[in-house]
């Protein structure tokens, strides 16, 4: 999609120094869970972008991004407070992203939650099955990793990684979305739990 308009509809926060946002869904978006956006606006005179994966399961009507904000950013503090503000998107991007797998294992690391949350709900809506392996020192969208264990979807919080991709990898498409040394270590417990590296999903957000 060519660069459009549109507005911030929601910010709430969902943990520490981190927020959700609700963007009104432009005509003709259309993506899926676990693509990215890249998100433009002026601040101060300067012309500021960042690119930010998806976080909801869809975009009928809007579209989440989950931002995890720094006090020292360009971006992330003007959106806390940017409520009914006007921004400009394009995309989608990526092509680690959801296509109605039927047995999903996602690993996420730190923001890689956002998307993981996202196709976690799409999965479970789509009668598919999905294991979340979310690893964060302090967790952020508790409360809708919390509504997937209520309905039997595995989620997994933890700071030892290795051995939950054993015990959970089963052959099926494998999602990696975090930084840098996560999506590496990520993929080392993977290729030890004798995935196809190849053929997992990564996003890494650098």
């Amino acid at each position: 999609m060519e660069p459009t308009r549109t507005t911030i509809t929601a910010v709430r926060e969902v943990g520490a120094d981190t927020v959700a946002v609700d963007l009104e869904t432009p005509d003709g978006f259309d993506a899926q869970p676990g693509q990215f956006l890249k998100l433009s606006t002026t601040i101060d005179g300067e012309h500021v972008s960042r690119f930010y994966t998806l976080s909801s399961p869809d975009v009928d009507g809007t579209i989440e991004i989950t931002i995890g904000i720094d006090p020292e950013g360009e971006l992330g503090p003007w959106i806390a407070d940017a409520e009914g503000a006007t921004v400009t998107v394009e995309g989608p991007y990526g092509s680690a992203y959801y296509e109605d797998e039927d047995d999903s294992l996602i690993l996420a690391g730190g923001p890689g939650v956002g998307p993981a949350v996202g196709i976690g709900e799409r999965a479970l809506a789509d009668g598919n099955t999905v294991t979340i392996v979310y690893c964060d020192d302090e967790p952020v969208h508790e409360e809708r990793l919390n509504a997937l264990r209520d309905e039997d979807v595995t989620v997994v919080v933890t700071d030892e990684l290795e051995d939950h991709v054993a015990s959970y990898y089963d052959g099926g498409q494998v999602f990696v979305y975090g930084f840098q040394d996560f999506v590496t270590e990520a993929l080392e417990a993977l290729e030890e739990a004798g995935g196809d590296l190849d053929d997992a999903k990564v996003e890494n957000f650098g």
